[in-house]
């Protein structure tokens, strides 16, 4: 099976997407399938990749996001008729919707991948009241539903939008590289810290309105007015950075470069006691599961899809800096929480979230065909 998969919202600096683009297409590529990937790019650019062919197209930047959207109907139904697959896949609901269309008319499967909930966004993000925002999400849904052959979500509360209206989405758990993010070695990193060394804590996110990274900052605050040590490593960069610098003046809070090499980050994130996850949004978190990964427990929110990744790996909280506050004491004082942490992330693997992938595939294929 050929699999063509097409994403918008990938950038150099992305995260969770374009994580879960390359590591499905190694696996598809490992299983004897062919992959190929169309993303956006600053210019017209081919390249193999252990993912694939990966084509990079000419697309418009949306000013101050950090993103660009591939819009030319006519140059890419020509280029997906050029590398003619058997499956596609696409990351995008809104503006890439027609492609569903274009693969029922080549008589070939398609799968929609949900990786953002639009009601969330909608409700967050737009100035529209809350029940005619989820109207218009619905409206979005309902069009998706019908366009492709299937919808798939990374979790459940990424599902509930469209199962709220009796649609079919089916919930694919994203995975981690166990392999690269791992507990440190060193054993000191896994005791509480001692006298005169600060907690430290780390919170990774793209740094943008929907992840609420300024939770993170407020709850260092908040430790400080209780007198506890700490400081906070921020990974991430995006449009929120030089108002969450202007916001964290005069606390202990370092914002470190953005970081390219997952083995690097890991290694830098591995040193953390604790980690502060606050995305309300976050219809996987990807990010705090590769924290879980190298050991370290989590703090979240109470919102989204959190929950359900971290689990008893860490402590779910109100989004309140006196709230998270609370459990990162909490998580100070929890026995063997550094173990728990790891053994909540080992439930997830890429491998089995593309082995997934595959099988929605095959079952569309099977209809369609």
């Amino acid at each position: 099976m050929h699999i063509l998969r097409v994403a918008n919202f990938v950038s150099p600096t992305s995260g969770g997407i374009k994580t879960a683009l390359r590591h499905w297409g190694q696996h598809y590529q490992e299983q004897g399938h062919r992959a190929s990937l169309i993303i956006p790019g600053p210019g017209q650019e081919i390249t193999e990749e252990e993912q694939g062919h990966v084509y990079r197209v000419p697309a418009t930047p949306i000013p101050g996001k950090g993103y660009s959207l591939i819009w030319g109907r006519a140059s890419m139904s020509r280029l997906m008729d050029a590398i003619a697959p058997d499956a596609l896949e696409v990351s995008d609901r809104a503006t890439t919707r027609w492609m569903g269309r274009w693969a029922r008319r080549r008589g070939i499967g398609s799968v929609m991948i949900s990786h953002e909930n639009m009601t969330g966004i909608m409700v967050r993000r737009t100035p529209v009241p809350d029940r005619p925002a989820h109207w218009a999400a619905d409206v979005v849904n309902r069009l998706s539903a019908h366009d492709y052959d299937a919808i798939v979500c990374p979790s459940e509360f990424a599902a509930e939008e469209f199962h709220r209206n009796g649609l079919a989405a089916e919930v694919v758990p994203l995975g981690v590289d166990l392999e690269v993010f791992s507990p440190v070695t060193d054993p000191s990193a896994r005791r509480p810290p001692g006298p005169g060394e600060p907690l430290r804590l780390v919170h990774c996110s793209r740094l943008s309105p929907e992840k609420n990274p300024a939770l993170s900052v407020e709850t260092v605050r908040e430790l400080v007015r209780r007198g506890v040590d700490v400081q906070l490593t921020v990974f991430g960069t995006g449009p929120m950075l030089g108002e969450l610098v202007r916001r964290a003046e005069n606390l202990p809070v370092v914002f470190h470069s953005y970081i390219t090499d997952r083995r690097e980050l890991a290694a830098e994130m591995g040193t953390a006691h604790l980690a502060i996850s606050p995305g309300p949004l976050e219809t996987f978190g990807l990010a705090a599961l590769e924290i879980l990964a190298c050991g370290i427990p989590v703090v979240c929110c109470d919102e989204g899809a959190l929950h359900e990744v971290v689990g008893d790996g860490g402590v779910i909280k109100p989004s309140t800096p006196a709230a998270f506050g609370d459990g990162v004491q909490e998580l100070l004082e929890r026995p063997g929480a550094h173990e728990r942490a790891r053994r909540t992330a080992e439930d997830f693997s890429w491998p089995r979230s593309a082995d997934h992938m595959l099988a929605v595939h095959e079952r569309v294929r099977q209809a369609v065909g």
